[in-house]
């Protein structure tokens, strides 16, 4: 029904298009890469780790990518000393998970069945554990004890996903969580993108322009200003997804129908990132604050994730539930076992307690975003998907 041609020279590395009925994200290329027609059809398979060794020995692109690694790490951790906030060393088995499926129609989902997190067998236990998918529970523990008010971590988080052209089963989150509100702390994770991309032109510029052109490297210096930043809803977001496509499946407020393809068109239609806000608050991590209630009666959250301009999202942030008892309503809507969540309902009976924000920014998704890679699996030296491991 719609196509669209001749698409402005984006930030990013992906174009979203209608044709033959069907949804299509295409790859524009970078200095290394052509130009990738359905760049989601390809997937993620056991040669690309085995040839991967031979490939880090004999491309330079390696050296280059290693390079802006090691800066995206000084600069981020630069970042946050001067935000004060501390570093966190913290465990990576749980039984706490902040991701245990969607609820749609208020319909729960099996918790051991529909879970996202790798499950571990420990030390003969009858019972499995999981690695960690996100470390937002542990810095929240570490924010009970008294005159620390912002931490972070870096560490690497795991997935039950099959890898594909963007995402990794194993890859590394930058986490934040603070005594902080909403605003501030959308404003320390924009203050982070700005401060590790303005880093890397001062720094790197030799490392980013073996993928990027000087024109591309020069756009990067301001993106993360205010005006290239359009802020929205959900149900904004799938109006204008209505409107330009006249598919009715965005009638519906729901994350349902809102998937990669989406993620890339609304940045094209707007120009800019996407700051998107106000989730169905059934549809998203169970700890998120409800913001309020919509005219439909649904709940929202007190969310917001940040969708970077030709790609998709690659913040997820929202405030957290203070109250006890209703974020012991909410892990019940969730179908989750009460028990193992019983230390963080109990953070909540502290004196001490306050409400904190935070948010994950992951690393790879960034990294590709930022040199307009194919695929999520170039972004890493040693990429982890669903296949066995190696090398």
């Amino acid at each position: 029904m719609y196509e669209w041609e001749n698409l402005p020279n984006m930030t990013g590395p992906y174009s979203a298009t209608f044709k033959n009925g069907k949804k299509i994200i295409n790859y524009k290329g970078n200095k290394v890469w052509p130009k990738i027609g359905d760049v989601a059809a390809r997937k993620f398979s056991p040669d690309i780790a085995e040839e991967r060794l031979e490939a880090i020995v004999k491309e330079k692109r390696f050296f280059h990518l290693h390079k802006i690694d090691d800066a995206i790490f000084k600069s981020a951790v630069d970042f946050f000393r001067l935000l004060g906030a501390e570093w966190c060393n913290l465990p990576l088995t749980t039984l706490m998970i902040s991701s245990p499926g969607e609820v749609y129609a208020g319909k729960k989902l099996n918790y051991t069945t529909d879970t996202l997190p790798v499950e571990l067998s420990w030390f003969g236990n009858k019972r499995k554990i999981f690695l960690s998918e996100s470390s937002q529970f542990y810095l929240e523990l570490r924010l009970l004890i008294d005159k620390v008010d912002k931490v972070f971590s870096i560490y690497n988080s795991f997935r039950k996903e099959p890898a594909d052209f963007c995402h990794l089963s194993e890859f590394q989150h930058l986490e934040f969580e603070g005594k902080v509100g909403f605003n501030e702390n959308i404003s320390v994770f924009l203050g982070l993108l700005r401060h590790i991309t303005g880093y890397l032109i001062r720094h790197n510029r030799k490392d980013l322009g073996f993928f990027l052109t000087p024109g591309e490297i020069s756009s990067l210096t301001k993106t993360f200003d205010k005006k290239n930043i359009a802020v929205l809803t959900l149900r904004e977001a799938l109006q204008l997804l209505f409107d330009a496509t006249g598919d009715k499946a965005y009638r519906e407020f729901s994350l349902r129908h809102f998937g990669a393809w989406e993620e890339i068109k609304i940045t094209e239609l707007l120009g800019k990132h996407v700051l998107l806000t106000e989730y169905p608050v059934l549809q998203i991590p169970f700890y998120h604050n409800g913001k309020k209630v919509a005219p439909d009666g649904l709940r929202l959250a007190e969310n917001a994730d940040l969708i970077l301009y030709g790609y998709r999202e690659t913040v997820g942030s929202g405030t957290r539930i203070t109250d006890k008892k209703v974020l012991a309503r909410k892990a019940k809507e969730f179908n989750l076992p009460l028990a193992d969540y019983g230390y963080y309902l109990k953070m909540r009976s502290f004196k001490n307690y306050k409400k904190t924000s935070g948010f994950g920014l992951g690393w790879q998704r960034y990294v590709q975003w930022l040199l307009k890679m194919p695929y999520i699996w170039e972004a890493a030296h040693i990429p982890r998907g669903h296949h066995l491991p190696r090398p």
